[in-house]
Protein backbone atom coordinates (compact mmCIF):
# COMPACT_ATOMS: atom_id res chain seq x y z
CA UNK A 1 0.00 0.00 0.00
CA UNK A 2 1.19 3.14 -1.15
CA UNK A 3 1.54 5.89 1.70
CA UNK A 4 -0.77 9.21 1.44
CA UNK A 5 0.75 12.04 1.29
CA UNK A 6 -2.00 13.63 3.15
CA UNK A 7 -1.16 11.60 6.12
CA UNK A 8 3.33 12.53 5.74
CA UNK A 9 2.21 15.84 5.82
CA UNK A 10 -0.20 15.94 8.02
CA UNK A 11 2.01 14.53 10.36
CA UNK A 12 4.84 16.85 10.15
CA UNK A 13 2.88 19.38 10.23
CA UNK A 14 0.81 18.57 13.12
CA UNK A 15 4.00 18.15 15.08
CA UNK A 16 5.04 21.45 13.99
CA UNK A 17 1.65 23.09 15.17
CA UNK A 18 2.14 21.28 18.93
CA UNK A 19 5.62 22.58 19.20
CA UNK A 20 4.77 26.45 18.26
CA UNK A 21 1.29 26.07 19.85
CA UNK A 22 3.18 25.15 23.17
CA UNK A 23 6.71 26.51 23.13
CA UNK A 24 5.81 29.84 24.91
CA UNK A 25 4.22 27.83 27.93
CA UNK A 26 6.82 25.35 27.79
CA UNK A 27 8.25 25.18 31.99
CA UNK A 28 5.60 26.89 33.07
CA UNK A 29 2.69 25.27 35.55
CA UNK A 30 -0.91 25.24 34.49
CA UNK A 31 -2.26 28.51 36.39
CA UNK A 32 0.57 30.59 35.05
CA UNK A 33 -0.51 30.03 31.92
CA UNK A 34 -3.70 30.80 32.32
CA UNK A 35 -3.05 33.69 34.16
CA UNK A 36 -0.60 34.98 31.52
CA UNK A 37 -2.31 33.60 28.50
CA UNK A 38 -5.75 32.64 29.24
CA UNK A 39 -6.90 30.30 26.63
CA UNK A 40 -4.15 28.70 24.77
CA UNK A 41 -5.32 29.56 20.96
CA UNK A 42 -2.65 31.63 19.49
CA UNK A 43 1.25 31.70 19.02
CA UNK A 44 2.85 33.86 21.84
CA UNK A 45 6.53 33.92 21.37
CA UNK A 46 6.78 36.64 19.40
CA UNK A 47 3.81 38.67 18.20
CA UNK A 48 1.60 35.97 16.61
CA UNK A 49 3.84 34.57 14.71
CA UNK A 50 4.85 30.60 15.50
CA UNK A 51 7.87 29.39 15.77
CA UNK A 52 9.07 25.87 15.99
CA UNK A 53 11.49 24.30 18.07
CA UNK A 54 13.40 20.91 18.33
CA UNK A 55 10.85 18.67 18.41
CA UNK A 56 9.76 19.32 14.63
CA UNK A 57 13.52 19.89 13.64
CA UNK A 58 14.54 16.47 14.59
CA UNK A 59 11.34 15.06 13.22
CA UNK A 60 12.49 16.84 9.69
CA UNK A 61 16.27 15.37 9.89
CA UNK A 62 14.82 12.14 10.28
CA UNK A 63 12.61 12.70 7.53
CA UNK A 64 15.83 13.78 5.17
CA UNK A 65 17.44 10.67 5.98
CA UNK A 66 14.36 8.29 5.61
CA UNK A 67 14.40 10.14 2.11
CA UNK A 68 17.92 9.08 1.60
CA UNK A 69 18.02 5.61 2.95
CA UNK A 70 14.30 4.76 2.96
CA UNK A 71 15.09 0.78 3.61
CA UNK A 72 18.58 0.63 5.42
CA UNK A 73 17.65 1.70 9.34
CA UNK A 74 21.73 1.51 9.69
CA UNK A 75 22.60 4.05 7.07
CA UNK A 76 19.61 5.81 8.18
CA UNK A 77 20.84 6.00 11.40
CA UNK A 78 24.27 7.15 10.37
CA UNK A 79 22.93 9.99 8.37
CA UNK A 80 20.72 11.09 10.97
CA UNK A 81 23.77 11.33 13.44
CA UNK A 82 25.66 13.52 10.96
CA UNK A 83 22.78 15.76 10.20
CA UNK A 84 22.15 15.95 14.19
CA UNK A 85 25.60 16.65 14.74
CA UNK A 86 25.19 19.83 11.76
CA UNK A 87 22.05 20.81 13.76
CA UNK A 88 23.82 21.02 16.81
CA UNK A 89 26.45 23.61 15.37
CA UNK A 90 24.29 25.88 14.46
CA UNK A 91 23.40 26.48 17.78
CA UNK A 92 19.53 25.88 18.32
CA UNK A 93 17.44 26.61 21.34
CA UNK A 94 15.70 24.07 23.57
CA UNK A 95 17.98 21.55 23.38
CA UNK A 96 17.22 18.28 25.61
CA UNK A 97 20.38 17.52 28.15
CA UNK A 98 20.42 14.07 26.86
CA UNK A 99 20.31 14.91 23.07
CA UNK A 100 22.99 18.09 23.68
CA UNK A 101 25.37 15.12 25.29
CA UNK A 102 25.22 12.95 22.47
CA UNK A 103 25.86 15.73 19.84
CA UNK A 104 28.73 16.72 21.72
CA UNK A 105 30.01 12.52 22.31
CA UNK A 106 28.93 12.52 17.96
CA UNK A 107 31.49 15.22 17.46
CA UNK A 108 34.34 13.77 19.67
CA UNK A 109 34.04 10.48 17.74
CA UNK A 110 32.57 8.64 20.83
CA UNK A 111 31.08 5.52 19.88
CA UNK A 112 28.12 4.40 20.91
CA UNK A 113 26.67 8.18 20.76
CA UNK A 114 23.81 7.24 22.43
CA UNK A 115 23.32 8.43 26.35
CA UNK A 116 21.62 6.68 29.36
CA UNK A 117 18.74 9.39 29.51
CA UNK A 118 15.27 8.80 29.69
CA UNK A 119 14.18 12.10 28.07
CA UNK A 120 12.03 12.46 25.76
CA UNK A 121 14.20 13.35 22.32
CA UNK A 122 13.74 10.39 20.76
CA UNK A 123 10.01 9.68 20.97
CA UNK A 124 9.43 13.28 20.21
CA UNK A 125 10.92 12.46 16.64
CA UNK A 126 9.43 9.11 15.60
CA UNK A 127 5.98 9.35 14.61
CA UNK A 128 7.20 10.25 10.87
CA UNK A 129 9.03 6.97 11.33
CA UNK A 130 5.87 5.19 12.15
CA UNK A 131 3.91 6.43 9.01
CA UNK A 132 6.27 5.98 6.72
CA UNK A 133 6.86 2.53 7.33
CA UNK A 134 3.41 1.77 8.26
CA UNK A 135 3.10 -1.44 6.48
CA UNK A 136 6.19 -2.82 7.36
CA UNK A 137 6.31 -3.52 11.36
CA UNK A 138 9.55 -4.79 11.30
CA UNK A 139 11.49 -2.09 9.00
CA UNK A 140 9.35 0.55 11.32
CA UNK A 141 10.39 -1.04 14.70
CA UNK A 142 14.47 -1.56 13.39
CA UNK A 143 14.24 2.07 11.81
CA UNK A 144 12.87 3.56 14.88
CA UNK A 145 15.12 1.81 17.34
CA UNK A 146 18.09 2.89 15.64
CA UNK A 147 17.41 6.50 15.30
CA UNK A 148 16.24 6.59 19.02
CA UNK A 149 19.85 5.06 20.04
CA UNK A 150 21.84 7.86 18.47
CA UNK A 151 20.86 9.94 20.95
CA UNK A 152 19.34 7.91 23.76
CA UNK A 153 20.22 4.73 24.99
CA UNK A 154 17.92 4.07 28.01
CA UNK A 155 15.23 1.22 27.30
CA UNK A 156 12.28 3.41 28.21
CA UNK A 157 13.65 5.71 25.86
CA UNK A 158 14.23 3.88 23.28
CA UNK A 159 10.66 1.84 23.70
CA UNK A 160 9.03 5.41 24.38
CA UNK A 161 9.85 5.92 20.67
CA UNK A 162 8.77 2.98 19.47
CA UNK A 163 5.61 3.33 21.00
CA UNK A 164 5.15 6.52 19.25
CA UNK A 165 5.91 5.23 15.72
CA UNK A 166 3.50 1.96 16.59
CA UNK A 167 0.80 4.36 17.15
CA UNK A 168 1.38 6.58 14.48
CA UNK A 169 1.10 3.86 11.96
CA UNK A 170 -1.61 2.63 13.33
CA UNK A 171 -3.44 5.54 13.04
CA UNK A 172 -2.31 6.34 9.67
CA UNK A 173 -3.31 2.68 8.86
CA UNK A 174 -6.72 3.18 10.34
CA UNK A 175 -7.40 6.52 8.95
CA UNK A 176 -10.02 7.36 11.69
CA UNK A 177 -12.13 4.50 11.42
CA UNK A 178 -10.71 3.16 14.40
CA UNK A 179 -10.90 5.19 18.23
CA UNK A 180 -8.20 6.33 19.75
CA UNK A 181 -8.14 4.44 22.67
CA UNK A 182 -7.80 1.09 20.45
CA UNK A 183 -4.94 2.05 19.00
CA UNK A 184 -3.12 2.89 21.83
CA UNK A 185 -3.91 -0.35 23.30
CA UNK A 186 -2.72 -1.95 20.80
CA UNK A 187 0.48 -0.17 20.23
CA UNK A 188 0.61 -0.74 23.67
CA UNK A 189 2.51 -4.29 22.92
CA UNK A 190 5.48 -2.76 21.28
CA UNK A 191 6.41 -1.84 24.89
CA UNK A 192 8.23 -4.07 27.15
CA UNK A 193 9.51 -1.91 30.16
CA UNK A 194 7.09 -2.33 33.22
CA UNK A 195 7.35 1.75 34.56
CA UNK A 196 6.67 2.66 30.63
CA UNK A 197 4.08 0.40 30.14
CA UNK A 198 2.17 0.63 33.34
CA UNK A 199 1.96 4.45 33.14
CA UNK A 200 0.49 4.21 29.53
CA UNK A 201 -1.89 1.50 31.04
CA UNK A 202 -2.69 3.78 33.65
CA UNK A 203 -3.54 6.99 31.48
CA UNK A 204 -5.42 4.98 29.35
CA UNK A 205 -7.73 3.83 32.83
CA UNK A 206 -7.55 7.88 33.54
CA UNK A 207 -8.74 8.70 29.81
CA UNK A 208 -12.00 6.70 30.41
CA UNK A 209 -12.56 7.78 33.85
CA UNK A 210 -14.64 11.36 34.95
CA UNK A 211 -11.41 12.61 36.01
CA UNK A 212 -10.76 16.22 35.27
CA UNK A 213 -7.25 17.11 32.51
CA UNK A 214 -5.55 18.79 35.57
CA UNK A 215 -5.90 15.80 37.97
CA UNK A 216 -4.92 13.43 35.06
CA UNK A 217 -2.44 15.74 33.81
CA UNK A 218 -0.85 16.02 37.59
CA UNK A 219 -1.31 11.78 38.11
CA UNK A 220 0.21 11.35 34.55
CA UNK A 221 2.96 14.14 35.36
CA UNK A 222 3.99 16.57 32.35
CA UNK A 223 7.82 16.89 32.73
CA UNK A 224 10.51 15.83 29.92
CA UNK A 225 10.61 12.49 31.52
CA UNK A 226 9.77 9.52 28.24
CA UNK A 227 7.55 7.91 30.83
CA UNK A 228 5.52 10.98 31.90
CA UNK A 229 5.51 12.64 28.38
CA UNK A 230 3.75 9.58 26.45
CA UNK A 231 1.22 8.78 29.58
CA UNK A 232 -0.23 12.32 29.15
CA UNK A 233 0.09 12.46 25.68
CA UNK A 234 -1.54 9.10 25.61
CA UNK A 235 -4.39 10.26 27.96
CA UNK A 236 -4.93 13.10 25.53
CA UNK A 237 -4.83 11.47 21.95
CA UNK A 238 -7.62 8.96 24.06
CA UNK A 239 -9.71 11.45 25.02
CA UNK A 240 -9.89 14.52 23.08
CA UNK A 241 -8.11 13.71 19.44
CA UNK A 242 -12.18 13.71 17.96
CA UNK A 243 -11.35 17.41 18.34
CA UNK A 244 -7.95 17.76 17.67
CA UNK A 245 -7.15 21.88 18.56
CA UNK A 246 -9.09 21.37 21.71
CA UNK A 247 -6.65 18.26 22.42
CA UNK A 248 -3.47 20.37 21.82
CA UNK A 249 -5.28 23.19 23.74
CA UNK A 250 -5.96 20.76 26.82
CA UNK A 251 -2.29 19.62 27.08
CA UNK A 252 -0.83 23.03 26.08
CA UNK A 253 -2.69 24.16 29.11
CA UNK A 254 -1.67 21.72 31.66
CA UNK A 255 1.86 23.00 31.45
CA UNK A 256 4.92 21.29 32.20
CA UNK A 257 7.10 19.92 28.46
CA UNK A 258 4.04 21.39 26.80
CA UNK A 259 5.88 21.41 23.29
CA UNK A 260 7.03 18.22 23.12
CA UNK A 261 3.58 16.81 24.09
CA UNK A 262 1.63 18.94 22.06
CA UNK A 263 3.91 17.97 18.81
CA UNK A 264 3.09 14.38 19.98
CA UNK A 265 0.03 14.49 19.62
CA UNK A 266 -0.48 16.75 16.91
CA UNK A 267 1.74 14.35 15.19
CA UNK A 268 -0.81 11.16 16.41
CA UNK A 269 -3.84 13.55 15.52
CA UNK A 270 -2.20 14.01 12.19
CA UNK A 271 -1.77 10.40 11.05
CA UNK A 272 -5.45 9.72 12.55
CA UNK A 273 -6.97 12.14 10.69
CA UNK A 274 -4.96 13.69 7.62
CA UNK A 275 -4.65 17.63 6.41
CA UNK A 276 -8.26 18.04 6.66
CA UNK A 277 -7.97 19.47 10.91
CA UNK A 278 -5.42 21.60 10.59
CA UNK A 279 -6.49 25.09 11.12
CA UNK A 280 -4.88 26.92 7.56
CA UNK A 281 -4.79 29.98 9.73
CA UNK A 282 -2.47 28.94 12.64
CA UNK A 283 -0.22 26.91 10.16
CA UNK A 284 0.08 30.34 7.74
CA UNK A 285 1.38 31.98 10.83
CA UNK A 286 4.38 29.50 11.80
CA UNK A 287 7.66 30.91 10.56
CA UNK A 288 8.35 29.67 7.06
CA UNK A 289 11.94 29.80 6.88
CA UNK A 290 14.05 26.41 7.56
CA UNK A 291 12.07 23.77 8.97
CA UNK A 292 8.78 25.58 8.16
CA UNK A 293 5.57 24.45 6.52
CA UNK A 294 7.05 25.13 3.13
CA UNK A 295 9.65 22.84 4.40
CA UNK A 296 7.66 20.58 5.73
CA UNK A 297 5.66 20.03 3.03
CA UNK A 298 8.77 19.36 0.60
CA UNK A 299 9.66 16.72 2.35
CA UNK A 300 6.85 14.92 2.66
CA UNK A 301 6.40 14.38 -1.14
CA UNK A 302 10.05 13.37 -1.18
CA UNK A 303 9.63 10.72 1.37
CA UNK A 304 5.98 10.17 -0.91
CA UNK A 305 8.25 9.34 -3.83
CA UNK A 306 10.46 7.59 -2.28
CA UNK A 307 7.99 4.99 -0.65
CA UNK A 308 8.67 2.02 -3.18
CA UNK A 309 11.63 2.62 -1.34
CA UNK A 310 14.00 4.30 -3.67
CA UNK A 311 16.81 6.59 -2.37
CA UNK A 312 15.81 10.35 -3.05
CA UNK A 313 17.75 13.51 -2.68
CA UNK A 314 15.63 16.19 0.17
CA UNK A 315 14.74 19.41 0.19
CA UNK A 316 17.93 21.72 0.36
CA UNK A 317 17.70 24.66 3.24
CA UNK A 318 19.84 27.37 3.84
CA UNK A 319 22.23 26.95 6.67
CA UNK A 320 23.20 30.11 7.13
CA UNK A 321 19.36 31.20 7.27
CA UNK A 322 19.15 28.45 9.97
CA UNK A 323 21.73 29.68 12.21
CA UNK A 324 20.76 33.12 12.20
CA UNK A 325 17.18 32.85 12.66
CA UNK A 326 18.56 30.76 15.96
CA UNK A 327 20.76 33.35 16.96
CA UNK A 328 18.33 36.41 15.94
CA UNK A 329 15.78 34.89 18.72
CA UNK A 330 17.67 33.79 21.70
CA UNK A 331 16.76 37.31 23.14
CA UNK A 332 13.43 36.34 22.64
CA UNK A 333 13.94 33.00 24.22
CA UNK A 334 16.08 34.36 27.12
CA UNK A 335 13.28 36.98 27.58
CA UNK A 336 10.43 34.00 27.89
CA UNK A 337 12.34 31.68 30.49
CA UNK A 338 13.36 35.11 32.62
CA UNK A 339 10.15 36.26 31.94
CA UNK A 340 9.04 33.21 33.90
CA UNK A 341 10.42 33.51 36.71
CA UNK A 342 8.48 36.56 37.66
CA UNK A 343 5.57 35.66 40.47
CA UNK A 344 2.76 37.90 38.31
Amino acid sequence: MTVPDDRLEATLLGTALGDALGLACEGMSPRAIARRFGAVDRFRVLGRTGFVSDDTEQSALVAQSLVRHPRDAEACARDFRRALLGWFCRLPWGVGLGTAKACLKIGAGVEPSGVMSAGNGAAMRSAIVGVFHRDRPDERRAFTRALAEVSHRDPRAVEGAVFVAEVAALAARSEGAREPSDLLREARGVVGDAQLGLAIDEALARADSDLPTSAAAEACGTSGFVVHTLAFASLAFARFSHDPMRALREVVSAGGDTDTIAAIVGAWCGARSGTAWLPADLIGRIHDGPFGPGHLKALARSLQAGADGSPADPPRYSIVAATGRNLALYPVVLAHGFRRLVPF
